[in-house]
């Protein structure tokens, strides 16, 4: 056997012996040439190795770790493939989850934002002061609908970076993501028509259907592999569907993102039906790894994709500004627009485009990713230490949800009403699906930074979950 694969051979070991847990720091290169006699160039041909095998991760300026340990979750066992909801009624219970989020007392681990801390605040607020100070009354008319020309520009050449031509004409600056799916399914749908989104699918998209009401086909949509393509077929055959709402990347609740080819298939089996895909991929940039994932409408050839994103899960959430590339579609989305929020704040996507000029984007990005990466190692093990047996943590690499599986007995509805009483929150299941099917699950967010209150309140969490598989009663339903 040669030197590096007896080191590989070592490394695993140790790793499975649990010397090393998920998300710890190994030795570096050169202590792991003291520490085995082997040569610089031996131990960095065994690290790559077992990078490449999944055993460990590099984090660029840091080391070394431990990969997490995949955990995939199927869907349960009682899912229906597909499930038709003539009346989506959630909207309320949504609205009380996340207005729960607000208390500053709370640990937010229902919260759909990342900690604001990790945003570059100071420089947001030079780029915001800088033009606040050159603002001109022209301002205001120049940057309505489609939005501010030197902001679309922008996003057009990171579109181009990516392979994916798209026209800044074709790109509407909108109020956050919200408006900008919201203002896509106005533009393709009227009230009455089927909507098929994935199950379990953002809370969003539920809300949406409800506002402007439609009819939700929901379609299963499996933690690991996305939604289910030949479900999707059928779906489409049986029902006269006149959109799809999904996020092909960084799926929210579940966390999956889907491979290239099935993209693709996606996107070629909604152009054969003349279907548009409203894309929600506002979490695109929080990938884990080397390359960014494509988005599906790098793979339309009939202008069927209408992409929306924005900057508030990567950047700023308080500026509340997206966009649509919106292809054929953008002149309506444009008109809606005015006749709703009338245009995105002028100040706001000047500083955007300010900053973004600065070209300090990308490097807060990769500090992004890496810390977001780190704080989701740190929740996992600790959730891992605290849940109870048969609790299972689906895994992702990217984003800063975990997605949660407990026994079947626990309604997590009722564990947070609970959780909240000791001022922790969850997102439980019931906010992801129009049925009952993920009424043991709940949505966990890592993006805050690991510190006592939130080791005590995963503590306290656990410990919530034992007594209810203990059948203690009387708390709120």
């Amino acid at each position: 056997m040669a030197k590096y694969q007896q080191l590989i051979a070592q490394i695993q070991q140790q790793i499975s012996a649990e010397l090393w847990l998920p998300g710890e720091k190994l030795p570096s290169l050169r202590e792991q040439v003291t520490l085995s006699g082997m040569s610089l160039m031996t131990v960095m041909h065994a690290y790559q190795v077992l990078e490449s095998q999944g055993w460990i991760q590099s984090r660029p300026q840091s080391g070394y770790y431990v990969a997490p340990r995949a955990e995939f979750l199927s869907q349960p066992a009682s899912h229906q493939k597909v499930q038709l909801t003539e009346s989506v009624d959630i909207n309320g219970f949504i609205f009380d989850v996340l207005q729960a989020c607000r208390d500053p007392k709370i640990v937010p681990f229902g919260s759909a934002f990342p900690d604001p801390e990790l945003f570059p605040q100071r420089q947001l607020m030079r780029s915001l002061s800088a033009v606040s100070h050159s603002l001109k009354p022209a301002d205001a008319l120049n940057n309505l609908p489609p939005g501010n020309e030197a902001l679309r520009k922008t996003l057009a050449q990171r579109y181009a970076l990516q392979g994916i031509q798209v026209s800044p004409d074709e790109i509407v600056i909108t109020n956050g993501a919200m408006e900008a799916l919201n203002l896509s399914m106005q533009a393709v749908t009227e009230p009455g028509d089927y909507v098929a989104i994935e199950n379990p699918c953002f809370y969003g998209a539920l809300q949406v259907i409800e506002r402007l009401q439609l009819k939700a086909v929901a379609i299963a949509t499996d933690p690991q592999h996305g939604i289910d393509l030949d479900e999707l077929a059928r779906a489409l055959e049986r029902w006269p569907i006149k959109a799809c709402w999904m996020m092909t990347n960084q799926q929210n609740p579940v966390g999956c993102t889907l491979t290239r080819d099935k993209k693709q298939q996606l996107v070629a089996l909604l152009e054969q039906h003349q279907v548009s895909l409203i894309e929600d991929d506002v979490y695109s940039e929080l990938y884990f790894g080397g390359d960014k994932p494509l988005p599906a409408k790098a793979f339309e050839k009939q202008s069927s994709v209408l992409h929306c994103s924005s900057f508030s899960k990567n950047l700023v959430a308080g500026f509340r500004v997206g966009w649509v590339a919106a292809g054929k579609h953008a002149q309506r989305i444009q008109r809606l627009q005015l006749m709703s929020t009338l245009s995105t704040s002028a100040p706001m996507q000047l500083a955007l485009a300010n900053y973004l000029g600065t070209r300090s984007y990308d490097s807060h990005l990769r500090k992004l990713r890496q810390a977001l990466e780190q704080r989701k190692n740190q929740a996992r093990l600790s959730l891992k230490r605290h849940l109870p047996l048969g609790a299972k943590i689906n895994d992702s690499q990217g984003g800063y949800f975990l997605w949660i599986e407990l026994p079947a007995q626990i309604n997590t509805t009722e564990l947070y009403y609970r959780a909240l009483q000791h001022k922790i929150s969850i997102a439980p299941g019931k906010m992801f699906s129009s049925g009952e099917q993920y009424a043991n699950y709940f949505r966990f967010n890592s993006a805050w930074e690991w510190n006592a209150t939130q080791e005590a309140a995963a503590e306290k969490l656990g410990k919530l979950i034992a007594e209810m598989l203990q059948g203690q009663t009387g708390w709120p339903q």
